[in-house]
């Protein structure tokens, strides 16, 4: 049974557990917040009895074998080294950290001390993205490959009033690209790798946070343009153009129906059965790759997270977003 703590009491972390129950060999043991009070709170939700306000203890704790960071994004890089160092396995809300040279820093220490590190990108261990790998060559030489998650947030109608969320916040590493962007390229650099060109736009808001972007990427055959927003609302989706016909994905932070229309025509569906909550399937690779031994997983690897940290890196450059851990 791995014995899962978790850092971060918010409505992601929720959602993750509701879908982590339906694993198997995994069960919930610990809860860290900052104030005993939320902590208590959200371990009786849970029936957990096990509670820290010192994240130290936690990582030197017998009581976990692993943990589940959800906290904000500028406070990954610390605390899942604390934790590596501490020999516990790490799975770790994206983006993995502020920047490439913090990805590297967690990388080492899950090598050094031989524990599990695994950026939670839920879409690149779906089924539906599994198959969208499967059948690419059936749309012969790709390309261009068009992504776009724009998701106007909540949290923007409060911006405009005059109060600046950790969301629009950069003294947290948040803003458009880092919580929705990487959504469109991450899966970008699992199909196609390492891009020979970047050219960056965005909208700077006043806080210094992006409200959206764009980005053009170039490969040495093909071409990738990827959006993303989270001051609008869009209903596009996600296309893999190939010189027979293209790969129509509804949702790309979450392929639910992926279509093949082919130049000539015809349609095939390619989607598959996901008869479980989303995130339920990096809750499983999480745990199997535990079972196996293993440091790192062959679909979010090292390698995916690190390229797309550096291409987030390179972006950023070009828009001018800084934040207060860039070296």
């Amino acid at each position: 049974m791995i014995r899962l703590g978790v850092i971060g009491t918010n409505w992601i972390t929720e959602r993750f557990l509701e879908a982590a129950k339906h694993v198997e060999d995994f069960s919930l043991t610990a809860v860290y917040s900052r104030t005993e009070e939320k902590a208590k709170e959200f371990a009786g939700k849970y029936g957990v009895h096990t509670i820290f306000t010192n994240l130290e203890e936690m990582a030197e704790s017998d009581e976990i074998d692993a943990v589940y960071i959800a906290s904000p994004n500028s406070h990954h890089s610390r605390q899942a080294v604390l934790f590596l160092e501490n020999k516990k396995h790490v799975l770790c809300e994206k983006p993995l950290a502020s920047n490439a040279a913090e990805v590297k820093e967690m990388i080492e220490a899950a090598q050094q001390n031989e524990v599990l590190l695994m950026e939670a990108m839920k879409s690149t261990v779906m089924p539906n993205f599994e198959s969208i790998k499967k059948n690419i060559s059936k749309i012969g030489t790709i390309r261009r490959f068009s992504g776009s998650y724009c998701q106007y947030s909540s949290r923007y109608d409060a911006y405009k009033k005059g109060t600046v969320l950790n969301a629009f916040n950069p003294e947290f590493s948040s803003g458009a690209l880092m919580d929705l962007g990487i959504y469109v390229i991450y899966p970008l650099v699992v199909l196609f790798g390492k891009p020979n060109k970047i050219q960056a736009t965005g909208t700077l808001l006043e806080s210094g946070a992006d409200g959206q972007g764009s980005i053009l990427l170039s490969y040495d055959e093909m071409e990738a343009v990827v959006m993303y927003s989270k001051i609008t609302e869009s209903n596009q989706p996600s296309e893999i153009q190939g010189e027979h016909g293209s790969i129509i994905i509804n949702k790309i932070s979450g392929p639910e129906a992926v279509d093949i229309h082919y130049r000539e025509g015809s349609r095939e569906s390619i989607s598959v059965k996901q008869d479980m909550p989303s995130m339920y399937y990096e809750a499983k690779e999480f745990v199997e790759l535990i079972h196996q031994g293993k440091i790192e997983s062959d679909k979010n690897s090292f390698t995916n997270s690190l390229l797309t940290i550096e291409i987030m890196d390179e972006a950023r450059k070009q828009i001018g977003i800084i934040f207060p851990d860039d070296h």
